[in-house]
C-alpha cells in the first residue's frame, strides 16, 4: 500500500471530521425529536400536523407576547381619542384597537420567527427553548425565512389599513425587531432593545386617529412620555421572565439584565416601576387627563406593580412565569381601565357641550 501523501492525508482527516460532525448532528436531532411530544390539548392539537411547527414558531399557543405588544397600542389609542378634534367616537376607538390587535398578532409572530432564526444555535442549549421548531430542526432556516417574509407581507397589509401617515411612523420599528436577538450577544441589557421594540405602539395610536405628533406639542410630549414609560415596563416584566432561564443563559453565554443584576433584581425592578409610573403620570399631565386616569391608571398600576415585585419568587421558574403571565393583565388592565374611564367621561362631557350649544327647539 502506498503511503498517503500530505494532500491525501489532509483530505482524509477533513472527511473524517465532517463525518464526525454529521454523526454528532444525527445523534443530537433524534434525541430532541424523541423528547418532543406533539400537543394533545389546546388550540395546536386541532391543527393539521404539518402546520403545528409553524404555529409553535409564532407562539400561537402562548399569546402573552401579543398582549404585551398590543397594550401600548391600546394606551395610545385611548389617549389620542381624547386629544382628537373632534373626539374620536367609540366605534373609531374599537375598530382602531381591533386593527392594532391584528397587527400585534402578526408582528409578534414575525418577531418570534426572526428571534428563533438568530438563536437557532443557542436554543438547543437552553432547557426551555431546546425543543422549539427550528432548534429541533422541524423547520429549516430557509423555510423560516420564507415564512417570515409572508408574515411581514401580512403585517404590511394591516399597516396599510391605517391612515397612510402611520406607515412612516411604523417603518423604523422593523430595525429593532431585527436586531433585538443580536443584542443578547453584545450587551447585558437586551431588554432595553426589546423595550424599544415592544413599546413602539405607544406612538402609533396618535396618527391612527388623526393626531399629528409633529404639529401638536402636547400630543408629542404625551407620546414620548408614554413610549418611555412602556420601555421601563417592558424591561421590568422581561427581567422577571429572564430569571426563568438565568442558569442556562449563563452556561450558553447569553447576556441579560437578570444575569447582570441577579443580586439586586428587586431593587432594579422597584426603580423601573418608579420610572414607569412617573412617566405615566407625565403622560396624563401632557394629555390633560383627569382623576379617572390618575386614580385608575396610575394608582392601579402602582398597586399591581408593588404587589408583583414584592411577591414574585425569582428563584422559582413557575412563579416567575405566573407573574409574567398575570402581570400583563394586572398592570396593563389597570392602565386600560383608567384610560377607558377617562375617555368615556370626556366623551360624555363633550356630547353635553354639543347639546348645550344647540338652539332650543332645533
Amino acid at each position: 500500500m502506498r503511503p498517503l501523501t500530505n494532500g491525501t492525508h489532509l483530505k482524509t482527516i477533513q472527511c473524517l471530521q465532517s463525518r464526525n460532525v454529521a454523526v454528532a448532528s444525527t445523534h443530537e436531532t433524534p434525541k430532541q425529536l424523541q423528547d418532543y411530544k406533539p400537543p394533545t390539548t389546546g388550540l395546536l392539537s386541532y391543527l393539521p400536523r404539518p402546520v403545528v411547527p409553524y404555529a409553535e414558531l409564532i407562539r400561537l399557543d402562548k399569546p402573552i407576547g401579543t398582549y404585551y405588544l398590543f397594550f401600548p397600542c391600546l394606551f395610545s389609542t385611548l389617549i389620542a381619542a381624547t386629544m382628537a378634534t373632534p373626539m374620536a367616537s367609540p366605534w373609531a376607538v374599537i375598530s382602531t384597537g381591533a386593527l392594532f390587535f391584528t397587527g400585534a398578532l402578526v408582528m409578534r409572530g414575525a418577531g418570534c420567527t426572526i428571534n428563533d432564526l438568530w438563536d437557532r444555535n443557542l436554543d438547543p442549549h437552553v432547557e426551555r427553548t431546546r425543543l422549539r421548531p427550528i432548534a429541533r430542526k422541524a423547520i429549516s432556516p430557509q423555510a423560516a425565512i420564507v415564512f417570515t417574509g409572508g408574515q411581514l407581507l401580512v403585517g404590511l397589509g394591516v399597516l396599510l389599513s391605517f391612515p397612510f401617515e402611520c406607515f412612516w411612523y411604523a417603518t423604523p420599528s422593523l430595525l429593532f425587531v431585527a436586531t433585538y436577538p443580536l443584542a443578547k450577544r453584545v450587551t447585558n441589557y437586551p431588554q432595553f432593545v426589546l423595550g424599544l421594540t415592544f413599546s413602539w405602539g405607544a406612538m402609533m395610536g396618535f396618527p391612527a386617529l388623526g393626531v399629528d405628533l409633529l404639529s401638536n406639542q402636547a400630543a408629542l410630549i404625551s407620546a414620548a412620555c408614554l413610549y418611555t414609560s412602556n420601555i421601563a415596563w417592558t424591561i421590568l416584566y422581561d427581567m422577571i421572565y429572564a430569571h426563568m432561564d438565568i442558569k442556562d443563559d449563563a452556561k450558553a453565554g447569553i447576556k441579560s439584565i437578570a444575569l447582570k443584576h441577579d443580586k439586586e433584581t428587586k431593587a432594579v425592578l422597584t426603580g423601573l416601576a418608579v420610572v414607569q409610573l412617573s412617566l405615566l403620570a407625565a403622560t396624563g399631565v401632557a394629555a390633560g387627563m383627569g382623576p379617572a386616569f390618575f386614580v385608575g391608571s396610575c394608582g392601579g398600576a402602582a398597586a399591581t406593580l408593588a404587589t408583583m415585585i414584592y411577591r414574585v419568587n425569582l428563584k422559582d421558574v413557575q412563579n416567575c412565569w405566573w407573574w409574567f403571565l398575570k402581570g400583563a393583565w394586572f398592570t396593563g388592565g389597570a392602565i386600560t381601565l383608567g384610560l377607558t374611564g377617562e375617555y368615556l367621561i370626556q366623551l360624555s362631557e363633550a356630547d353635553k357641550e354639543v347639546a348645550d350649544e344647540r338652539p332650543s327647539g332645533a
